[in-house]
């Protein structure tokens, strides 16, 4: 029987530099999309695929992240007092969102080596990894998707989509071919971590969204670091290969990459025209607005 996935690995451990000088002192997931700061989507998006554990990876400079998670009990009591009930249940929701832990990474060496930082409470589980940068717009949550998916194969899962054109050196890309019983299902043979377009096995990238088994956790282990010391979660993935099946999944919905200031600012007009409270008045701004 093929195991519940339980836990989600989100790694915050990166220094944000694109986003300078806004992320000297603010961690780059605690950016607001609207209203709301990235990490927060990617834990409510965790949460409606049936994560109960939030395993965050944290670095130095993250605790305003944790403090978000907490309660704030002078905030509560103020918000109470002034009689500003729907408010206060905002405060309170970030709260009880899930049963979040955080693991400290003393150092950057890589998203594979920030996935190992939870190896000890992820335990001997399948387990799910979601990048805080990708934003993805969907009916159904991806994760949910990629839940639904890993049920059927009981094998690791990657979340990916088609890039056209030469932005795809700019991906990890999938060597894979369609799944007959599934169209949505991409059996990897082969990765290739940023190709040159010419060089590509095909369009299909990898985004922040995977479905991993612990056996990720010894091919971790077993790998070589690359340059700088850093261990890369697609090496881990292409050794696992080696043992286990691995599939490709092309999720319904919209992703924004919210780690570029462009797709950021992309990201922040949409989500604020699909708000009831904000959209029609925003929109009848940009209309007025001179281009």
């Amino acid at each position: 029987m093929t195991k519940r996935i339980r836990k989600a690995v989100i790694p915050a451990a990166g220094m944000g530099t694109r986003f300078l000088p806004a992320t000297k002192a603010t961690p780059k997931e605690m950016l607001p999309l609207v209203d709301k700061p990235l990490i927060q989507y990617g834990v409510e998006e965790a949460v409606a695929a049936g994560c109960t554990e939030i395993i965050i990876i944290t670095g130095r400079g993250k605790g305003t992240m944790e403090d978000h998670f907490d309660r704030a009990p002078e905030l509560e009591m103020s918000l109470e007092k002034r009689g500003k009930t729907e408010l206060l249940e905002v405060a309170l929701s970030t709260a009880s969102l899930a049963h979040i832990t955080y693991v400290r990474q003393p150092e950057a060496l890589g998203l594979g080596h920030a996935v190992y930082m939870a190896k000890e409470l992820v335990g001997d589980e399948p387990f799910a990894v979601l990048l805080p940068d990708d934003i993805v717009d969907a009916n159904v949550p991806c994760t949910k998707q990629m839940v639904e998916a890993f049920a059927q194969t009981g094998s690791s899962i990657l979340g990916s989509e088609i890039v056209e054109g030469d932005a795809i050196q700019a991906y990890g890309c999938l060597a894979c071919t369609p799944d007959a019983s599934d169209p949505r299902l991409l059996k990897v043979t082969d990765m290739v971590e940023k190709p040159k377009p010419t060089e590509a096995p095909s369009q299909n990238a990898i985004i922040g969204r995977y479905i991993l088994t612990p056996r990720i956790f010894e091919m971790l282990e077993n790998i070589t670091p690359g340059a700088g010391g850093e261990l890369q979660l697609t090496d881990a993935i292409k050794a696992l290969l080696q043992h286990e099946n691995v599939y490709g999944f092309t999720y319904e919905g919209k992703r924004h990459d919210a780690g570029d200031k462009l797709g950021f600012l992309k990201a922040t007009v949409e989500f604020a025209l699909k708000r009831p409270d904000l959209g029609p008045a925003f929109s009848e701004w940009l209309k007025s607005f001179p281009l």
